[in-house]
């Protein structure tokens, strides 16, 4: 098939589970079953004048060059995850932090000012605190939950809006359709990181967000095996801004890692509703013991923002966040103490998974930072896997007896 047709997905709207099997299939002359992995660096021409229109700025020749550019396993990963969340265009990454670097790096210039949810992922966190400034960029943290801040922030000219809902790892929420009539306001863009969402929980787009970012290693993957990111935006952000900024620059994703998170999509869904029903009963579980000083899970009552978050989104998610009495030395006694739950500093996966986010994801941003973040040292951030949910309670239980 020629670049960009497709056996599936163009004919007429399929529901995210087709979408996420059959979504930008493109079947080679052998016509194959599962998706083909092209292991190539390059593409070869049948003319010394094709290989010179295939370069032209702007050219009408619809091809595949180099493996950096576009890859066949790659875009049809691309057009899959596109599919599924709504937007426009698709470009993968070779990671979720290559994902939120580039999204905003390929926009921004010297002078220009970026505000960001406080509530954000350590590495996120160096990017706008520290990456950003050495290149003249002004950046702003707002605590993201409150909207006098956010209208505070944005009510001088500003060119991006960066932020995560629900946020990693204290699961705040924020209301995204007034932060993106305010940051439009302001002249901005706004970035979502929707990875603890995934794009079948929440939609930003349909709330206004200008580009989505994923780390594909966490759910899309959803098995521990390979690295991968993805941005979702309109066709003239991508086309005009991402690409260029992608080509010459090169964080892409290998095609054998695309070939390994399109087998991850197939299977999203499923796993994703067993893991929010596991999480549930555990967040509930959790709430209930008296060594559990919080627990914290956008489904619950409790939960600050319950409200937000179940208008927001079609569940919650797979992560459940808790602080536990007695501080690091508790947070570790029951960490290490479970048998059956790894401690990893991953998510999304079908294995089972905690970390104690003050000494491990968000262990840079400093004491001070973690304070204002409420990441004391008893949380403990759990990313619930596939096992039989009476098991991991069974083995949390006898974790906090030891707490």
């Amino acid at each position: 098939m020629a670049d960009g047709e497709q056996k599936t997905g163009g004919r007429r709207s399929l529901r995210p589970r087709t979408q996420a099997v059959r979504g930008g299939l493109r079947r080679s002359n052998f016509d194959e079953t599962a998706e083909a992995l092209f292991l190539t660096s390059g593409f070869v021409y049948d003319s010394a004048e094709d290989a010179e229109k295939a370069f032209l700025p702007g050219g009408s020749v619809n091809r595949f060059v180099y493996s950096r550019y576009g890859n066949p396993t790659v875009a049809m990963f691309e057009e899959r995850l596109r599919l599924m969340e709504g937007a426009e265009a698709c470009k993968a990454m070779a990671s979720g932090m290559a994902a939120v670097f580039a999204a905003l790096m390929c926009q921004v210039r010297a002078g220009d000012h970026v505000v960001a949810s406080r509530a954000v992922f350590g590495s996120c966190h160096f990017i706008v605190s520290e990456l950003l400034p050495r290149y003249g960029v002004e950046t702003e943290f707002v605590d993201g939950r409150h909207l006098d801040q956010w209208k505070k922030a944005l009510s001088r000219p500003t060119k991006a809006v960066f932020l995560e809902t629900p946020s990693n790892p204290m699961l705040d929420i924020i209301d995204l359709k007034a932060v993106c009539d305010m940051a439009h306001k302001a002249g901005a863009r706004v970035i979502v990181d929707n990875v603890f969402a995934t794009p079948l929980l929440q939609k930003p787009l349909a709330f206004g967000a200008d580009i989505v970012v994923y780390s594909a290693t966490k759910h899309i993957d959803g098995q521990g095996r390979t690295l991968g990111g993805a941005i979702l935006a309109s066709k003239k952000f991508v086309d005009d801004e991402l690409t260029p900024f992608m080509r010459h620059t090169g964080p892409s994703l290998s095609p054998f890692n695309a070939w390994v998170l399109l087998k991850g999509l197939e299977t999203l869904e499923l796993r994703l509703t067993a893991q929010c029903e596991g999480a549930k009963r555990l967040a509930t579980f959790l709430s209930g013991q008296p060594k559990v000083i919080r627990t914290l899970y956008p489904e619950l009552p409790s939960h600050p923002q319950s409200n937000l978050a179940l208008s927001q989104m079609s569940g919650g998610g797979s992560m459940v966040t808790f602080e536990v009495k007695g501080g690091k030395p508790a947070a570790f006694r029951l960490m290490n103490a479970l048998s059956l739950v790894d401690i990893s500093n991953n998510l999304g996966d079908s294995k089972s998974i905690i970390c104690h986010p003050a000494t491990t994801t968000h262990q840079r941003v400093g004491p001070e930072e973690r304070a204002k973040l409420g990441i004391s040292d008893g949380v403990l951030r759990l990313s619930v896997g596939l096992e039989d949910v009476a098991d991991l309670e069974a083995d949390l239980a006898q974790a906090l007896a030891v707490a």
